[in-house]
């Protein structure tokens, strides 16, 4: 069959015999319909490299906006690289929440900006300093240098905020802030001085994480605790060769008076030069006979005695009881000098390097002190052995090299009150965590919350607003000042009978951590301190990954109820950390990074394999990380990234349950999107093409709810169970963002599209589409509730892809028809209805998958005939109504309607199933096979076919209901439904076996 209309440019070829997307093959089109012939998303995302936001229309949202606000936060990218998938998922969560606040009439605010990232920018720029030409930053000094970091963040921030654009990010970019511009600079110094001035800073000598390489103190967030199972080699910067580690030593201390020793255990020899006495437990029987008594061991380096000390502390289990304190370089140590009121010798400084009074291992590099160390002991006959030890390795992450812990004086802001308020906000339900089960970490990072090292060792970053007063014989004082008049003023009131020109006023030259500037974001980026808004803040929610909760999102949370006095959100959202489709962490030592850009443009093996080489060139990657990383690269993308777009990149993040600890990213899911939105293409195709025939007739105003509602007794059961599915759609997709599932959404939107709209009522349609008639009633208003569908749906579809939706759209509708579609579609929601067409739904899907099944299967060239037999009412009214339907969907040539079972069964069928308990099924093919014998013999095979795959069906269901953890763990809603399940699959069995008898 083959009917052609030429109206204007327009060609409409039926393909009658041949089932495709849309049933339409589109020859031309007018101005009003210019669109590509399939979906390419280089094309419908080309505005993306000018930097252009796809943005809906405001006539597209809600008529009446109401003033409830949604402001919300980007976490800073730091300004040392490229924008990463955890940046993606970020912008794809938070870009989606935003859009579709302001499809739902908030006033909706999101507000980028840019991290300075001390540490990190600063060591990148020093390695390309040095890279390029063979200088540091002391050659330069810190004003030079400090104009080199400026250059390297003018050339980063500028494509950052082109890929944030490119992602299609609907922010605010007149509130784009950096967080060492202007107005943070202030805020910061604002917030220095108030805690200051509050007694919540404070300076004090203690221990801090050091590294050494950068001369800084650093975080905690940037230590690595690598696991080490026994003795293992490590490149540590600064070495010709690798250090061993791994290894934990016994070294022997002669008891004073005795002829006895005590042997204590380490995995850091070179720290014994600090000890400063052994400590054993009071009830440890081996030790009890030295307790009441002073004993006193002989510290063979620094030839002096050191006490042997009792306290509850010390794990007698382990090792021989006794343990090395080295108050210096450890925590423990370090709290238990205190309690004993013992001295601090510190071994390491700044750089590493053992410090005077240490006799022949002065200016040695801590681990050749070690090994001279390890030598020395053994010609005294002391270490009595060395052997295999698993142990936890702190590593730079920025350095790579092995952080110390050293004594140095630092900023601390003082956590113990503010902890408290903040873990007082969570159990009063004023701050809510999602997910719930991050409560349980809250508190317990709060409630052994330490006092916060705020100080850095750099040159980049906020220079600390405090500065010392020297005056007298070496007396000082720090004030805090947002200036250097300040501080002269605060001197002179603090100081008034000290003359002024005998004292000197210095700032600190440190410069503050950066998690301090970033913990103001919420409220410093929306005016504090000067003009604080009360429209922006406080945020309604903070997205972020889970992995920062402590170090950002908890002193959000202290310095904002500090600070403000109110907390800075009511919400706090936390994503997991992406990791390959195998689960494994991404790094460039696997060769399983995926960056934004390989899955939008896509990207060859041996392009991959050359920005491996890139990386080893530049210094990232170590000869032997580099032949694992093309290995990775060959086994995980061994056809390279195929180009899926920016939309389906998005689509494909929200798409996983964005609150799981660990998110598996699969290049093929975002591939397998990209079709997904051909099929929609597609059908839009047909759609216009639909539209282009009858457009003298179809009125446009049809397009909406309240057109389609004056039409309802006019619209066909097909029309109103996809308009029915088209509000369950929507309703789920908002019940889905109101709790943050995501994947509940783009699950929902992508069986409405695919299964409902395409492979169900777009094929309905062309029944009537068939007919020449332009007056076509039933056409016409197929017309209408599939441009209403499409329109609708793809609303929904915008908050995750802005670029096909907005592409779309301009092809399907005015803006003044779509305003408030989103809340009135739900109107439509027929239950009844939607029951009544699964049954028929699910009988047309075992109509195709037994034409399928059968050997072999039965093409429509077959001539095949489906007999069905509804044993209820209701059901064979519905399939006598929706023979059509029913035709059109299993591709079959007839529909034979039996009253009884006695005629169905009088008939002689090639297959046979059941469908359920109600109905049963046969499918005559003369062309297939001839007589009743051949026929009958075909059917019980199938039927057999069908039976097996009920029973394994049934058996899986068996054990899963079965399973005691099953029994107890599963809610009573999913065991009923399990139930049900298995008497309809049994009763399913029983209608077969009869149908076989």
């Amino acid at each position: 069959m083959l009917r052609v209309l030429r109206r204007r440019n327009l060609v409409l070829r039926w393909t009658g015999g041949r089932r495709t997307t849309t049933g339409f093959i589109v020859r031309g089109y007018g101005s009003a319909h210019d669109i590509a012939s399939a979906y390419q998303p280089a094309h419908v995302e080309r505005s993306s490299t000018s930097g252009t936001v796809p943005q809906l229309p405001a006539e597209y949202g809600p008529k009446r906006r109401t003033t409830t606000p949604f402001n919300l936060l980007l976490p800073p990218p730091n300004v040392t690289g490229d924008l990463h998938l955890g940046h993606a998922l970020t912008c794809a969560v938070q870009d989606a929440l935003t859009r579709q606040a302001r499809l739902l009439g908030a006033r909706a605010t999101w507000i980028p900006g840019m991290d300075h990232a001390g540490i990190a920018t600063q060591v990148v720029v020093e390695k390309r300093l040095y890279k390029e030409r063979n200088i540091t930053r002391h050659d330069l000094g810190r004003e030079k240098f400090l104009g080199e970091v400026m250059r390297w963040k003018s050339e980063k921030e500028e494509s950052i905020r082109m890929a944030l654009k490119k992602l299609g990010c609907s922010m605010d970019w007149s509130k784009e802030y950096f967080t060492m511009d202007a107005h943070q600079s202030v805020a910061v110094k604002e917030a220095f001085v108030q805690l200051f001035e509050k007694g919540l800073i404070y300076r004090d000598r203690s221990l801090v994480n050091w590294s050494c390489t950068l001369e800084s103190a650093i975080s905690d967030v940037e230590v690595e605790n690598v696991e080490i199972a026994g003795p293992t080699e490590i490149a540590v910067p600064g070495y010709g060769k690798n250090i061993t580690f791994g290894r934990m030593v016994d070294i022997a201390y002669k008891v004073q008076g005795s002829t006895e020793e005590i042997v204590v255990s380490t995995t850091r020899p070179e720290t014994f030069l600090g000890d400063v006495a052994v400590a054993v437990h009071p009830d440890d029987g081996r030790y009890s006979h030295l307790r009441n008594r002073a004993t006193f061991l002989w510290h063979p380096v620094r030839k002096e005695e050191i006490p042997l000390i009792f306290d509850s502390a010390v794990d007698r289990s382990f090792g021989t009881g006794a343990v090395k304190i080295t108050p210096a370089h450890d925590r423990f140590d370090f709290e238990m000098g205190r309690r004993h009121h013992l001295a601090t010798v510190e071994v390491i400084d700044e750089r590493g390097i053992v410090q005077q009074h240490f006799g022949p291992f002065t200016g040695l590099p801590r681990y050749e002190a070690r090994e001279a160390l390890m030598d020395y002991l053994t010609k005294l006959s002391l270490v009595r052995g060395v052997r295999a030890h698993a142990m936890l390795l702190p590593l730079c992450s920025r350095s790579k090299d092995v952080v110390e812990l050293l004594l140095r004086p630092q900023w601390f802001v003082r956590c113990h009150a503010m902890a408290q308020r903040a873990m007082e906000a969570v159990r009063d339900n004023q701050l809510a965590l999602v997910p719930k089960a991050f409560e349980r970490e809250w508190f317990r990072w709060l409630e052994n919350c330490h006092d916060w090292c705020i100080s850095r060792q750099l040159w980049w970053g906020h220079r600390i607003p405090a500065f010392v007063v020297r005056y007298g014989k070496a007396q000082e004082q720090w004030i805090a000042a947002r200036s250097m008049d300040e501080a002269r003023a605060k001197c002179a009131t603090m100081l008034p009978n000290v003359p002024q020109d005998a004292v000197t006023i210095e700032q600190d030259h440190d410069v503050l951590d950066t998690w301090f500037s970033s913990a103001l974001l919420p409220f410093s980026s929306t005016g504090w301190p000067e003009n604080p808004s009360q429209h922006l803040y406080p945020l309604q929610l903070m997205e972020t990954g889970h992995d920062i909760l402590f170090f950002w999102v908890a002193r959000m949370v202290m310095l904002g109820q500090e600070l403000t006095g109110t907390l800075p959100f009511d919400k706090i959202l936390l994503h997991g950390i992406i990791c390959d489709e195998s689960g494994r962490k991404m790094s460039k030592s696997l060769g399983n990074v995926i960056k934004p850009d390989h899955v939008i443009h896509g990207i060859s093996l041996d392009q991959l394999q050359a920005e491996a080489e890139a990386s080893h060139r530049q210094g990232i990657l170590s000869k032997s990380e580099l032949s694992k990383s093309i290995a990775g690269q060959r086994k995980m993308f061994p056809n390279g990234i195929p180009e899926c777009g920016i939309d389906a990149l998005r689509f494909t993040l929200c798409s996983s349950n964005v609150k799981n600890h660990f998110i598996h990213f699969n290049v093929q899911e975002a591939y397998t999107n990209k079709l997904f939105f051909n099929k929609i293409w597609q059908a839009t195709r047909y759609t216009l093409a639909c539209t282009e025939r009858y457009d003298a007739a179809l009125n446009r105003g049809e397009q909406t709810c309240e057109a389609l509602r004056k039409q309802a007794d006019r619209l066909t059961l097909m029309d109103r169970w996809i308009l029915s599915r088209l509000g369950h759609t929507v309703q789920q997709c908002r019940e889905a963002f109101e709790g943050y599932n995501f994947h509940l959404a783009t699950a929902a939107l992508k069986t409405f599209f695919y299964t409902n709209f395409c492979d169900v009522y777009l094929e309905t349609t062309k029944i009537n589409m068939k007919q020449d008639s332009a007056a076509n009633d039933a056409a016409l208003l197929h017309c209408a509730v599939l441009k209403y569908c499409l329109t609708v749906g793809l609303l929904q579809m915008e908050p995750f892809t802005p670029y096909l939706a907005q592409e779309l759209l301009k092809h399907l509708a005015p803006s003044s028809t779509v305003a408030n579609e989103l809340a009135s579609v739900t109107s439509w929601i027929d239950p009844s209805l939607e029951e009544s067409i699964d049954a028929l739904l699910n009988i047309c899907q075992h109509v195709r998958q037994t034409k399928n099944e059968h050997n072999p299967p039965i093409a429509r060239k077959h001539n095949p005939i489906v007999h069905v037999h509804a044993k209820e009412r209701g059901l064979a009214d519905l399939l006598d109504t929706q023979r059509d339907t029913i035709q059109q969907l299993t591709h079959c040539n007839g529909i034979v309607l039996h009253g009884n079972e006695r005629t169905f069964n009088d008939a002689h069928f090639v297959a046979k199933c059941a469908p359920s308990h109600h109905c049963i099924i046969g499918i005559v093919a003369e062309s297939l096979i001839k007589g009743p014998t051949a026929a009958a013999a075909a059917a019980g095979e199938a039927s057999k076919k069908m039976l097996a795959k009920l029973d394994a069906e049934i058996e899986k269901l068996l054990r899963t209901i079965g399973n005691e953890g099953y029994k107890k763990s599963a809610s009573e809603s999913v065991q009923k439904r399990h139930q049900e399940k298995l008497n309809r699959l049994q009763q399913q069995k029983e209608e077969l076996l009869k149908m076989v008898s």
